[in-house]
């Protein structure tokens, strides 16, 4: 029995911080941190191959980075034989090590942190968990901000952050005169197309990648999606290399075609800071930073910096607050009593609709798929299609490598599927395949026509659409942001109306 352990530090495999506050006052002589692979984050959902690789690759680096520092570090690689979950590994390690503190800074998953929390008192073990630094807005100023609000808007929680920390910011006022650009970033392409997009910086698997893609081709055969293209950041100066690209090459026109989809061109102008960011092999306050420094150097416009810094700074603050506001309970919402089953070709990407084909092979390929892919294809034709919303928030967190429950459970209850009922976002979002035809090529290369929600070639997404208006109308029809939509409803004839809804009820059955 070891008496000289005095803390042990947990660290999780979104917590790849080297400046975490865990690490603060931190000894290498009496003090150890705890790392462990458990297969049950691989399969209390689904996860894709890309996923598990990403999480277990960025692991295994920050490890070796810990130990050239001289710390002390106790990890659990994936193994057969080894305890399934992460609690009964750690049990035996605080039953083994007897530390007098375990500290850690928030995990990403509530279950997680509960079990965690659990383990370490039920071996008596004093347990700290302290704030976490990566973040710009602490959890006791996320609440404090939200007490007493009727209710909670991003626009207004973004202009809070803005003026404490004096980002974007000019004698008082937002930097330009405007707090928000939006308005200037949802241009599609010309029908030519995006044209010579900059390529992603690329990184090539090293020994540590290479091991953990036959791990994981071993141990999870049947789990979704390929490894032949991983190409991830996993360590932390792959991860800024990423993030000094964006800026240099991207950032520029991110802004006004970051809503923009085009066939087979899956990053566009699109940063793929996600994944680093919120495994946290960097800071949001780095990428604020050099955002803001490549407008004052006039190397950006401010409408794509801007936009940039609000998914930052914004909205990312913004979930987090909301998920521990609201947890557990919020995983069960369900305002609009959807009740489908997800279709099976969001695990094939095998459908005629060339939208969801291109959005969904995508991800089961890259385990990536940009903002509107996900909020305006896949995340669109699950709300219409009634999607039972849990089963759409695993398939979510399955799917992506950047996907860690705090920041992808209240995106897609919330703003993609309105579970929550107006939480997080103050309508649904929801649209017809015009939309779709709008801001891609897509429709070009499809079956299906956008403008028709009746007959053979009508858009599924068109006649769902307005199935999802006749189902709702009692509740959105004097909403004062979605009543125009509703209004719309009128235009059609009772014969109209009958004939999509059965014709929608042949497309959940095809399903």
């Amino acid at each position: 029995m070891n008496k000289e352990v005095r803390r042990l530090v947990i660290v999780l495999g979104d917590q790849l911080a080297p400046d975490s506050a865990a690490f603060k006052h931190f000894d290498p002589e009496r003090d150890r941190i705890w790392m462990a692979e458990a297969r049950e984050e691989a399969t209390h959902v689904w996860s894709s191959k890309m996923r598990i690789a990403y999480f277990l690759s960025a692991m295994r680096h920050f490890r070796d980075e810990l130990a050239s520092k001289g710390y002390n570090v106790t990890y659990h690689t994936l193994k057969p034989d080894a305890p399934n979950t992460l609690a009964e590994i750690l049990a035996s390690d605080l039953n083994r090590l007897r530390p007098e503190i375990a500290q850690m800074v928030p995990a990403g998953d509530f279950r997680v942190h509960q079990s965690i929390e659990a383990t370490v008192l039920d071996s008596g073990i004093h347990f700290e968990c302290l704030p976490d630094n990566h973040f710009m807005c602490e959890l006791t100023t996320f609440n404090q901000w939200a007490e007493n609000r009727k209710q909670l808007r991003l626009e207004y929680f973004y202009r809070f952050l803005r003026k404490r920390h004096g980002v974007l910011m000019d004698d008082g006022g937002p930097e330009g005169g405007k707090w928000n650009y939006d308005s200037d970033n949802r241009q599609a392409f010309s029908k030519h197309g995006p044209g010579m997009i900059p390529p992603w910086p690329s990184f090539t698997p090293d020994r540590i990648t290479r091991e953990v893609i036959k791990t994981v081709e071993k141990n999870f055969p049947n789990h979704p999606g390929d490894l032949s293209s991983f190409d991830w950041p996993v360590a932390r100066r792959d991860a800024r290399d990423c993030m000094n690209d964006f800026i240099q090459h991207r950032l520029g026109m991110f802004g006004p075609y970051q809503d923009a989809m085009w066939s087979d061109e899956p990053f566009l102008y699109h940063s793929g800071l996600a994944a680093p960011m919120n495994l946290k092999l960097i800071s949001p306050r780095e990428a604020i930073a050099q955002a803001v420094d490549a407008y004052d150097g006039k190397h950006a416009r401010l409408a794509s910096v801007e936009g940039f810094i609000r998914q930052i700074l914004g909205w990312r603050e913004y979930v987090r607050g909301i998920y521990w506001m609201y947890m557990p309970d919020y995983a069960e919402r369900n305002t609009l009593q959807a009740e489908h089953a997800l279709p099976e070709f969001y695990w094939t990407g095998d459908t005629d609709m060339e939208c969801l084909k291109q959005a969904i092979k995508q991800t089961l390929h890259y385990g990536y798929a940009h903002h509107i892919q996900r909020l305006m294809v896949t995340g669109l034709f699950a709300l219409l299609f009634g999607v039972k919303p849990r089963q759409v928030h695993e398939w979510y967190l399955s799917a992506y490598v950047d996907a860690v429950e705090w920041v992808e459970l209240p995106n897609t209850l919330g703003m993609s599927q309105y579970a929550d009922g107006g939480i997080l976002a103050s309508k649904p979002y929801v649209a017809s395949g015009r939309y779709i035809d709008k801001m891609s090529n897509y429709c070009r290369h499809c079956r299906y026509e956008p403008g028709k929600a009746i007959g053979e070639n009508a858009c599924p997404f068109t006649t769902l659409y307005w199935d999802f208006l006749q189902r709702h109308e009692r509740r959105f029809r004097n909403h004062p942001r979605t009543a125009l939509q509703w209004r719309n409803l009128g235009r059609l004839s009772d014969s109209d109306k009958l004939d999509i809804s059965n014709r929608s009820d042949k497309i959940r059955d095809s399903c």
